[in-house]
This record gives structure tokens, C-alpha cells and sequence, in this order.
């Protein structure tokens, strides 16, 4: 008999203001704005804790590493992953893959995408080929189009152990 398996779907997007370090995937991003965040914004890693989260039934970001905590304030979102980890582990799973979606009109990614993959190949302790990693625009159209904000959809796979 196999191993259960479960997929989890996770979600972030923040405003980009002047004063702030663009992150994302556990890396800066050269930019002139950044995510507008309690801890430091990365929505890649936002949106892979709460599909790790969700998928291991234990509930979201927000209740972990509450906003209104100030023990949060600027934290480092790979850091706060690495709570994630060890929870999920403590559950009994572990990420076996995960699939990214970048959607940001500018800076491009495509300079920046084997990095952000091997960060987030290592802070799993995956493979590199177990990891997706996409850049998306909006073409123009909305917050995100107009480069006023930032979002990343994450897909991740774990595997019960």
C-alpha cells in the first residue's frame, strides 16, 4: 500500500511601497519597492506555509504568526517556514514537491528565477527539479499590472511519513 498524500493551495498578495526590500522565494529581489507586510512580505513563502498549512490540516499563516503579534514585526519569512516544517513534520508529512506562480508586472523574474528556486529547493531540503517556479504579468491589468502590488499561488504536495 502507498503512502497517503495530500495537496495544499496557498495564496498572498501585498501592496508594493517605497522603504521596503522586495523578497520573494527567500531572496532580495533588486527593486525600488517592496512588499507593504507585518514581517517582511515574501508572498512566495506566505503562500507555500499556508498551502503546507492547509494541507496538513493545520490551519493557516495568519493563525500561526498572527498580524496583531508583535513578536512577528518584520520577521523573516524564511524563518517563519521553518516553524511551518517542523510543524508539518511533527504531523507526520513532508513537502515531496511544490509548484510556484510568481505574478508581478516588473521587475522580471527570469534573472532572478534559478536563485529563488534553489532557495526554495534548500529550505525544503528537496531536489531542485522538485520545485516549479513560474513568472507571470497581468499584461497591464490591475494592482498587480500596474506594479502597485505583488501575489504568488503555490501548489505543494506532501507525503505522509
Amino acid at each position: 500500500m502507498t503512502s497517503p498524500s495530500r495537496v495544499g493551495i496557498g495564496f498572498d498578495i501585498h501592496r508594493l511601497v517605497e522603504g521596503r526590500r522586495l523578497m520573494l522565494a527567500g531572496i532580495e529581489v533588486p527593486h525600488p519597492l517592496g512588499e507593504l507586510a507585518h514581517s517582511d512580505g515574501d508572498v512566495v513563502l506566505h503562500a507555500l506555509a499556508d498551502a503546507m498549512l492547509g494541507a496538513a490540516g493545520l490551519g493557516d499563516i495568519g493563525e500561526q504568526f498572527p498580524d496583531s503579534d508583535p513578536a512577528w514585526k518584520d520577521a523573516d519569512s524564511a524563518a517563519l517556514l521553518g516553524r511551518v516544517v517542523a510543524l508539518v513534520a511533527r504531523a507526520g508529512w513532508a513537502v515531496t514537491s511544490v509548484d510556484v506562480n510568481v505574478l508581478i508586472e516588473r521587475p522580471k523574474l527570469a534573472p532572478h528565477k534559478a536563485a529563488m528556486r534553489e532557495r526554495l529547493a534548500g529550505l525544503l531540503a528537496l531536489a531542485p527539479d522538485a520545485v516549479g517556479l513560474k513568472a507571470r504579468t497581468m499584461e497591464g491589468l490591475g494592482p498587480i499590472g500596474d506594479g502597485t502590488a505583488v501575489a504568488s499561488h503555490v501548489v505543494v504536495m506532501l507525503c505522509h511519513v
